[in-house]
């Protein structure tokens, strides 16, 4: 049940992030004027009003005005300039590290295979 609701806690995070609030109620808002421009007009009239732009509801004004403060707030953001102190030869280059020549394989069994002394040396 955890996982479930954690899944659908970040889709709608992420629905949120990208403005998709503004487009359900821009939908809803669509939707109810369709239907009330319908009430009075045909159905081809109504909407017609309702996507020219000309008869705009008070949910789309709200729309809209949410879009337009989301998109000041993201140039102030965007505005914002960043000055970072640096140390003047702080930086500093080192030559490579040298290139390591590792003995391959069979060198290195032909070194472990070599006989022992013969006879075993004595303990003095």
């Amino acid at each position: 049940m955890f996982v479930r609701l954690s899944k659908w806690f970040v889709v709608l995070a992420l629905v949120l992030v990208i403005g998709g609030h503004w487009a359900l109620l821009q939908s809803a808002a669509w939707l109810g004027m369709a239907v009330s421009f319908s009430q009075t007009d045909s159905v081809a009239v109504a909407l017609e009003k309702t996507f020219d732009g000309k008869h705009p509801c008070p949910l789309c004004k709200l729309v809209k005005a949410g879009k337009n403060s989301e998109q000041k707030r993201d140039l102030q953001k965007i505005e914002t300039k960043f000055d970072f102190l640096t140390d003047a030869g702080s930086c500093e280059l080192s030559p490579p590290r040298p290139i390591r020549h590792f003995i391959p394989a069979s060198e290195r069994a032909d070194a472990s295979r070599a006989a022992p002394l013969l006879p075993p040396p004595r303990a003095a």
